[in-house]
């Protein structure tokens, strides 16, 4: 697929309707990181996430025909008007305009609800901008035109408006970018994983440590800018782009130890480019470091299979199959807790339903 295949034209919608559509769609996180871009949302190197079960977005979007020259846009979250959204979603609109010719002629209202702590690093703007593509696909079929493949519309329309937003329209272990490992991979689009995931990755539990649940320092789009002229850029893309190999044949095997040691190093790889980057930038908070510290004491302990990733913040996601669980929860509850912002912390799991 190449991104003209995506394009429709203006006289496949009927123009005339009004309607509100809703939609649901979940946060992800990443095992193999990517971080650096180009135009248009186009990911330096491939990546693979978790689709996540209790951190998700809710949108309903309603739409009608323009009472102005220009649409006019609001967005309220949590039933609070947001204009500082406003431009954002506009650039989105903008960059998906040649797919979706038919926002032109429309005035919107977007009510939408994150069930975790907005911009403090679990990847709001994932399944944000996925639900509200979610959104636009349903309204296309209000409209009188439905895709052929609707899901990868979605995905296609959801990667315009934030990179890792693309993985979130699809459930359990996703990924995006193409990858001469992974048939069918792309950079316009996500594709899930089906085949060759052992048992045991597919009830693995992710508890979210709200380390901190303020808006972050850097934003996730300065810090892919700054990969632009980083010293280290193309080692950490190269390296990544081995790692989706050597985790897809974890993922096949069950090696739950090589599954951690894997996936921890991503996460310090994404932070340490962060530290070299020019400027530098630290999201990472002590209670972060503590939290870590505290983990691998406990591992090195009980030899029970506990592990972590990071996403571009300060929170932590603790990554953990069924083996072990109630020890490991025990020890969070005791050890880590306390450590979170208003001792703040949010069970979940990789989902591999579709919505």
């Amino acid at each position: 697929m190449l991104a003209k295949d995506f394009i429709v034209q203006k006289s496949e919608f009927d123009l005339n309707k009004s309607g509100k559509v809703s939609a649901k769609s979940l946060s992800n996180i990443a095992l193999v990181k990517y971080w650096g871009k180009t135009d248009p949302q186009i990911p330096t190197n491939p990546s693979i996430s978790y689709t996540l079960t209790n951190s998700y977005t809710e949108t309903t979007l309603s739409f009608e025909p323009k009472k102005a020259n220009e649409s006019e846009i609001r967005v309220f979250l949590d039933e609070v008007e947001k204009t500082d959204f406003v431009p954002k979603i506009k650039k989105f609109f903008q960059r998906i305009a040649e797919y979706a010719p038919y926002l032109e002629d429309y005035d919107f209202t977007l009510h939408t609800h994150n069930s975790f702590p907005h911009s403090s690093g679990i990847a709001s703007s994932a399944s944000g901008m996925s639900a509200l593509s979610k959104c636009l696909i349903q309204m296309e079929v209000e409209l009188g035109y439905k895709a052929k493949n609707q899901l990868q519309r979605s995905s296609f329309l959801s990667r315009l408006g934030s990179g890792s937003a693309c993985r979130s329209v699809y459930p359990g272990l996703v990924t995006w970018g193409e990858s001469e490992y992974i048939e069918g991979s792309s950079d316009l689009f996500a594709i899930p994983l089906e085949k060759d995931i052992h048992p045991v990755f597919k009830a693995f539990n992710d508890t979210i440590l709200l380390i901190h649940e303020g808006t972050k320092s850097v934003s996730s789009t300065v810090g892919h800018q700054l990969m632009n002229n980083h010293p280290y850029a193309q080692l950490r893309f190269n390296e990544a782009k081995q790692n989706i190999k050597k985790l897809l044949e974890i993922l096949k095997s069950g090696d739950l130890e090589a599954f951690g040691k894997l996936v921890e190093h991503e996460a310090l790889s994404l932070h340490a480019m962060m530290m070299l980057s020019d400027p530098a930038f630290i999201l990472m908070k002590p209670n972060t470091v503590s939290a870590l510290d505290k983990l691998w004491e406990f591992r090195k302990e009980t030899g029970l299979p506990l592990f972590f990733t990071l996403d571009a913040g300060a929170n932590i996601h603790l990554l953990y199959p069924d083996e072990g669980k109630e020890k490991i929860e025990a020890f969070i509850q005791s050890n880590l807790l306390p450590l979170c912002q208003n001792e703040g912390i949010i069970y979940d799991r990789a989902n591999f339903e579709v919505l």
